[in-house]
């Protein structure tokens, strides 16, 4: 049985190469399940490994694409049967061990979550992995004790999937969220989102002071870099900043004076190798707070074709909030 699916190569004459394929079933890496995928995304991750602009991709030949939603159909792992519906984020999918931009994958059992009934698969692919990152920054900030009467909370990247996803979830628990973007014709959307105030990126990309003005009691950070530093500096008394991405780079030119002079807690969240309890608790929660009728405005729907050119686009930062790819058209 031949499947349609996105493959990444190199070698020293075709040098690295993202092509759409017909490939074989019997290609398929190891895995104890076998699913057949009805949805993928296409994450920022996912568009630095299509284009070859960042070595995320850790064995070759690979099929890209760190989410995917579907229906098992072959299984030997206890916890999975034939007609299940599953999801998959993470894990290394799409950089050691081949991804969900196909219509088929095998994989490891242990790496996959059930579906909510709140969600479609498609409804699940518009949240992926970015959603369900913004739910687990959410949580960090409830475990350290932020809750929407400590003041207001700010999301930077705010107009790119995990920061859609962010601030449409927060405003639903209660809490005033700032915005900030770097596409200023977007603030609409993201008053839709649930957005109280929507600042200019610019505001925050250059060198600021060691330690500002008292504004945030919390921050969901997906840039890092000059941004996040800034952010920590204007962080209120013990105020926790949930920082999960570096789409404005790795480094962070800041000061330890917000940590020991205002108790200000930086928290790390990771997505990808994050403990299968905090994920189904990540997606429970996710079926629980967050609006399904928002997932559509967030969403663009496009083909496995499309994901090519697409990721450029991403990268360019002219994508709003999710790319959902049907695989199968």
């Amino acid at each position: 049985m031949t499947f349609s699916a996105l493959r990444i190569d190199r070698s020293e004459t075709a040098g690295y190469q993202c092509q759409l394929e017909q490939l074989d079933e019997s290609a398929l890496p190891e895995g104890d399940v076998t699913v057949r995928v009805a949805y993928s995304t296409l994450n920022y991750k996912d568009s630095l490994a299509i284009t070859g602009r960042s070595p995320v991709v850790r064995r070759f030949p690979m099929v890209p694409g760190i989410d995917l939603v579907g229906t098992v159909e072959h299984s030997s792992h206890p916890a999975w049967m034939a007609g299940d519906a599953v999801i998959l984020n993470g894990w290394g999918v799409g950089e050691t061990h081949w991804g969900g931009l196909a219509q088929r994958a095998r994989l490891q059992g242990d790496w996959l979550v059930a579906l909510p009934t709140a969600f479609s698969p498609a409804q699940a692919m518009a949240i992926g992995t970015a959603g369900y990152t913004a739910m687990l920054c959410v949580l960090a900030l409830e475990r350290q004790g932020i809750q929407p009467d400590r003041g207001p909370v700010v999301v930077t990247g705010a107009a790119g999937g995990v920061g859609s996803v962010a601030v449409a979830l927060l405003a639903r628990l209660g809490y005033s969220v700032t915005a900030v973007t770097g596409r200023p014709a977007e603030a609409d959307y993201l008053r839709q989102l649930g957005a109280t105030e929507v600042l200019d990126r610019a505001e925050f990309a250059t060198p600021g002071k060691p330690l500002g003005k008292e504004r945030w009691a919390a921050a969901v950070d997906s840039v890092g870099s000059q941004t996040l530093a800034n952010i920590c500096a204007q962080m209120r008394y013990r105020g926790v900043v949930a920082a999960c991405g570096l789409a404005g780079g790795m480094d962070l030119p800041a000061t330890v004076v917000p940590f020991i002079l205002r108790g200000v807690t930086l928290v790390g969240v990771d997505s990808v190798m994050c403990p299968l309890p905090e994920r189904q608790a990540a997606w429970q929660r996710l079926a629980r707070d967050l609006d399904p009728a928002l997932l559509a405005l967030m969403t663009h729907e496009i083909g496995l074709s499309e994901a090519i050119p697409a990721a450029a686009e991403l990268l360019a930062g002219r994508v709003r909030g999710r790319l959902v790819v049907d695989v199968n058209r």
